[in-house]
């Protein structure tokens, strides 16, 4: 087989340039999925967050006690002068995002049922000063609740009141919608790259491979040769099978092993499935631009305007949430958004029926739609080739 051995020493010699964007898959994937799933995993957490205030009184009594030590728990408390210009600059400067001021005679006035108010100072539309609003309201009102039907309290009882009710809390637990986070997210994330890395290496290989079988001294020397055209056809098409399948096993292998937690699921299967659905419009795909380009010093930049475009409107390096709809309608016109699209769904099934899997079969036979599309439209611009 002196034609498949031949492709596969031209190959060869191209393994450096191809290695480039093997271990820029790697890189890639690595750092993106590690952050991306270690940022899921933060969202599944809740943490209260506190605000820096300013806390200044004109009085000491167990009420406004007791309010400072509610407002502990939402807000860490910064000592001030009681200066003009100084709260001033603590609030420009951002030292605090709070000032609240209790004034003098305040308890004495709440305590009999006055309506009074506090004093205070914050930043302006600072969500963080809503926040602490609604904790300093809470605490006034329930005490103001308690007031009107307890009979005759202290502040030192209605204080504890008031802390006994607001210490009951409930537990919160965020679950996700989807599968665990260190599981699907990452396979997802892996293949999702892998549209970048492997139609780039396939497109490279390709283009060189047919800018040889289209050299004239080469075509005539073959038709020279003892070798028909249908077993030299069927040779180079052999070497660009095993060309294909072998980039594919290997990006497969890869993720495989970076993703070896996830192996027993179900969902790597039809991860695995898919990118070999990939492959193949990958593979058509080359096979068209190896047929229309005649300089090899064009293919470079080719195969970064064909993958890059791709992966940036597809949802491969740009979460397909923060697309528009009308970059999305563009990109329903690649293979890497039906191949994105199906990883994505996959991602979250928890139930694999024929039903729940659906969509991850259209995504494959559009690829495979557009493979045979590519590859039509290659046969005709080799024809033409030939021709000239």
């Amino acid at each position: 087989m002196p034609v498949f051995k031949l492709c596969l020493k031209i190959l060869r010699k191209n393994v450096p340039s191809l290695a480039i964007y093997i271990f820029v898959f790697i890189g890639v994937a690595v750092i993106m999925t590690f952050s991306s799933v270690n940022e899921q995993a933060g969202t599944l957490a809740f943490t209260r967050s506190k605000t820096n205030i300013a806390f200044l009184t004109e009085e000491n009594t167990p009420l406004v006690a007791g309010l400072k030590a509610e407002l502990a728990k939402v807000a860490n408390f910064v000592e001030l002068p009681d200066e003009k210009e100084a709260l001033q600059d603590a609030l420009y400067f951002r030292n605090v995002s709070y000032i609240l001021r209790v004034p003098k005679g305040f308890t004495e006035k709440f305590m009999q049922g006055e309506q009074v108010r506090l004093e205070k100072t914050t930043v302006p539309d600072s969500y963080s000063s809503a926040y602490l609003d609604l904790s300093i309201d809470q605490y006034l009102n329930l005490a103001r609740l308690y007031l009107l039907h307890l009979e005759n309290p202290t502040q030192e009882a209605l204080a504890k009141h008031v802390a006994d009710a607001l210490a009951a809390e409930a537990e919160v637990k965020l679950l996700p919608g989807g599968a665990a986070p260190d599981m699907q997210l990452s396979a997802n994330l892996y293949f999702n790259y892998l549209a970048y890395s492997l139609l780039s290496v396939i497109i490279l290989g390709m283009s060189v491979l047919m800018l040889s079988y289209h050299n004239k001294d080469l075509q005539r020397r073959n038709a020279c040769s003892p070798l028909s055209a249908a077993s030299f056809n069927r040779q180079f098409g052999l070497a660009i099978l095993t060309f294909t399948g072998l980039v594919w096993l290997l990006f497969i292998i890869l993720c495989l092993l970076f993703n070896s937690k996830n192996i027993q699921s179900p969902s790597t299967v039809f991860f695995i499935l898919n990118s070999l659905a990939f492959a193949v419009c990958s593979a058509g795909l080359s096979f068209l631009i190896g047929n229309l380009v005649t300089n090899a010093k064009a293919i470079p930049a080719i195969c970064n305007v064909v993958t890059l475009g791709q992966s940036f409107i597809s949802g491969v390096f740009v979460p397909a949430e923060l697309l528009g709809d009308t970059v999305l309608k563009i990109a329903g016109f690649t293979p890497a958004y039906w191949f994105v699209a199906a990883n994505n769904h996959l991602a979250g099934l928890q139930q694999f029926t024929r039903a729940t899997l659906q969509p991850v079969f259209n995504g494959m036979l559009m690829q495979i739609g557009f493979a045979l599309a590519f590859f039509a439209l290659a046969l005709v611009a080799a024809k033409k080739r030939r021709l000239e």
